[in-house]
């Protein structure tokens, strides 16, 4: 949909109103779930939902496991940078009873708020008796409904922004008006909350531990003499978030594996061990080998050797962390998504002296 269309007025208006979606069932939700969702498609979307606003989204996000140490300040940076998390979908927002209810407050007062029909486009009081009350089709948004559907087993749905691309032109794509899906089933749209749309949403609410290396010596190093790189066992584990939209009936679980951290030195007169700068991960989340004394001329399994020194502005050591990033979701559905990195820095001072007691 056009940024001109996308303009109209939220005022009722025929110009402005887009063709409904199919009602098709997408397929039959949570059936063949080992781990079904902590509630059950119901009634319970009341008026509030209905008339929330376009980003106030009703999927939930809780941490299940590794969250204790996940305290990253920012998100994890997908390795392909075109991919991006869903900039849209559609969620269940009204029961006929409150859709009913929200058209009985605009007969009692003209004034009142309008109806949202769609994240950008809101109905008044003619256009809604029309088409959710009379059944009468309203400017290519479809057949209509009679009395709101009262009486039959399921919701009406309307389109929801990520509020983290709210400026994203992909934003506008989910603009369908507010339709009726028969309940346990799942709009025949490529923007329905599917399992794969809850799991890419959760990957960018996934808080990660902080890369913080421990390195020998600690801030400043010499010249061809390897300074060590190394992280305590335990402190990078998986973590895993679910993302539920309960009303749909709709769950998926993403999980991010620490499979590798990157050295980048800061300098091309540096050397790192391994030579690709990639050091992995042992099996007990430890990274490298912790630095004993003696072993000042030994190759570290993970570390850097600085080949010049500082010149009285340090070096910026840089260590990212890659997480491998897979998740599953009811109906028995799973999948992988783009690896994501965490990247931390800090200064590194080289001094001259080609010997040092350590």
């Amino acid at each position: 949909m056009s940024f001109a269309a996308k303009a109209c007025t939220l005022f009722a208006t025929s110009v402005c109103a887009v063709v409904l979606s199919s009602t098709a069932a997408y397929g039959a939700i949570g059936d063949q779930d080992n781990k079904p969702p902590s509630s059950t498609p119901s009634g319970g979307v009341s008026g509030s939902t209905l008339n929330a606003k376009a980003t106030a989204t009703q999927i939930k996000v809780t941490p299940v496991s590794g969250g204790a140490s996940g305290t990253s300040p920012k998100p994890l940076a997908p390795v392909d940078p075109n991919w991006k998390p869903p900039a849209c979908w559609y969620e269940p927002v009204a029961t006929p009873q409150a859709l009913k209810a929200a058209v009985g407050r605009l007969k009692k007062n003209p004034d009142s708020d309008l109806v949202p029909v769609t994240p950008t486009l809101s109905w008044g009081e003619d256009l809604m008796v029309d088409h959710y009350e009379k059944g009468k089709a309203e400017n290519g948004s479809g057949d209509g409904y009679d009395n709101y559907n009262l009486g039959k087993d399921g919701m009406f749905w309307r389109g929801v922004i990520n509020q983290d691309r709210a400026n994203d032109p992909e934003s506008y794509d989910c603009e369908d008006t507010l339709f009726w899906q028969n309940a346990r089933t799942l709009p025949a749209n490529k923007h329905a909350p599917t399992p794969e749309v809850l799991a890419a949403y959760a990957y960018d609410k996934i808080k990660v531990p902080e890369t913080e290396i421990e390195v020998k010596p600690a801030t400043e190093a010499t010249v061809n003499l390897p300074s060590w790189v190394w992280l305590d066992k335990g402190t990078f584990k998986p973590v895993k978030v679910r993302a539920e939209l309960a009303a749909a009936g709709v769950w998926a679980e993403t999980t991010a594996k620490p499979v590798a951290l990157h050295l980048d030195p800061g300098t091309d007169d540096a050397e790192t061990s391994p030579a690709s700068g990639d050091c992995t991960i042992n099996d007990d989340g430890s990274i490298g080998t912790p630095y004993t004394k003696g072993e000042a001329g030994s190759t570290p399994p993970c570390g850097i050797t600085y080949l010049r020194a500082t010149a009285g502005k340090p070096y910026r050591l840089s260590a990212s962390i890659t997480w491998q990033i897979s998740w599953q979701g009811s109906g028995g559905a799973a999948g992988d998504l783009p690896d994501g990195t965490f990247e931390t820095t800090q200064d590194m001072n080289v001094q001259e002296i080609q010997s040092v007691n350590r």
